[in-house]
């Protein structure tokens, strides 16, 4: 047995420890910023925002990427959950989008045109006769915005300046993204938006994550609950039909939680379009506001997520074409299906199709959207 004295000194030290822990951690929470380089001439910033638990997030103001997001699994063991690279040239010219903002139009624009208040655009093609993620040169994850601070949060606001016409869309678009990182483990994303010309806009966060961490293995085991009782079902050019079909009886019904690779190899050709799941899917809510998306769970490690959002779809996308061609942090290669995206947005080619939500934002209004990704273990 221990003497009492000893106790008291043993738990006092462990009490002062503990203190002095939680204060070195609350002491390091907020923003810590360094140079990362240059791009066009341009310095690109590498932002880590940190909250009082210890979980970092990587950003830099080229495409607003996402670099890092390092949480821990069931025992506390932190890892890094998105798929990326570790120096600013890993992500140029970045084809598979990692961690990047997307737009100006997330997701596919068939045909690369449509027609807007009796005019018809057209838009760059890249992504077989489509326009896929806003164009080819001036897309949003290939620019460089000004990034600056959050006072008093772990945050960080990325701004760009789209001028008139480039890719194809009309107005000169002033947009902003706001990255925030909460002591709930919460990464919030603002997103905001004026236009002087009418115009489609769709904007999205285009992250691929592994929760039991990257490049370890694919996405296969996670599990995955989709609150959506419908999907845009998509053509051979991965284009909405227009219906809105229902996901039950089908293998895109993920009302309750399901393996990713219980039925992603189906013969249901929607699987076969898609080469697995690439579908966008109409999220059930009851009114405007922060609705329950979607919610991940990784069970060797533990580790949840779940997306909630103002927008009315997600876009479930299990990497199908990750091909190997990417390697990525620590010579990791990123082959079929290592990673997922839960891409929050409004529908694909909604400008080309009057029954789906509208994008188009007009002169004198302000878009506005978000969508909080939470971090928990279980």
């Amino acid at each position: 047995m221990m003497p009492r004295r000893l106790v008291t000194v043993c738990l006092s030290l462990a009490l002062a420890l503990s203190a002095s822990s939680l204060a070195l951690a609350a002491s390091k929470s907020g923003v810590q910023q360094k140079s990362f380089g240059t791009h066009d001439g341009r310095p690109i910033t590498l932002y880590t925002l940190t909250n009082s638990h210890g979980i970092k997030i990587q950003a830099m103001n080229y495409g607003g990427i996402i670099l890092s997001i390092r949480v821990p699994d069931r025992k506390g063991q932190l890892a890094d959950v998105v798929l990326g690279h570790e120096t600013l040239e890993g992500y140029v010219p970045n084809p598979p989008f990692l961690g990047a903002i997307v737009g100006r139009y997330a997701n596919r624009i068939a045909n690369g045109t449509f027609t807007l208040d009796g005019k018809a655009y057209t838009l760059p093609k890249n992504d077989g006769p489509n326009t896929l993620h806003g164009g080819v040169d001036k897309t949003f994850n290939k620019v460089v915005g000004e990034g600056e601070e959050l006072k008093g949060k772990a945050g960080v606001a990325f701004t760009y300046f789209s001028k008139d016409g480039e890719e194809g869309f009309p107005g000169n678009l002033k947009v902003k993204v706001t990255y925030t990182l909460t002591d709930k483990n919460e990464l919030v994303f603002d997103y905001e938006a004026t236009t002087d010309k009418a115009t489609p806009l769709n904007l999205s966060q285009h992250s691929y994550f592994n929760l039991a961490g990257e490049g370890t293995s694919d996405i296969l085991n996670h599990e995955v609950m989709i609150n959506a009782e419908r999907f845009t079902p998509v053509d051979k050019n991965l284009i909405p039909t227009g219906e809105l079909r229902p996901v039950k009886g089908t293998p895109l019904d993920f009302t309750t939680s399901t393996r990713v690779g219980a039925r992603i190899d189906d013969s249901y050709e929607q699987m076969a379009l898609g080469h697995g799941y690439d579908h966008n899917f109409v999220i059930n809510r009851k009114g405007d506001g922060l609705t329950l998306a979607a919610r991940v769970y990784e069970p060797s490690s533990g580790r949840v997520m779940e997306v909630s959002t103002t927008q009315p779809g997600v876009q479930f996308y299990t990497g199908n074409f990750l091909d190997g061609s990417v390697t990525g942090k620590q010579g990791h290669v990123y082959k079929r299906r290592y990673g997922l995206c839960l891409e929050t947005q409004h529908f694909p080619d909604s400008p080309n199709h009057p029954d789906f939500p509208t994008t188009i934002l007009k002169p004198g209004e302000t878009f506005t959207s978000k969508t909080v990704f939470t971090f928990s273990t279980k």
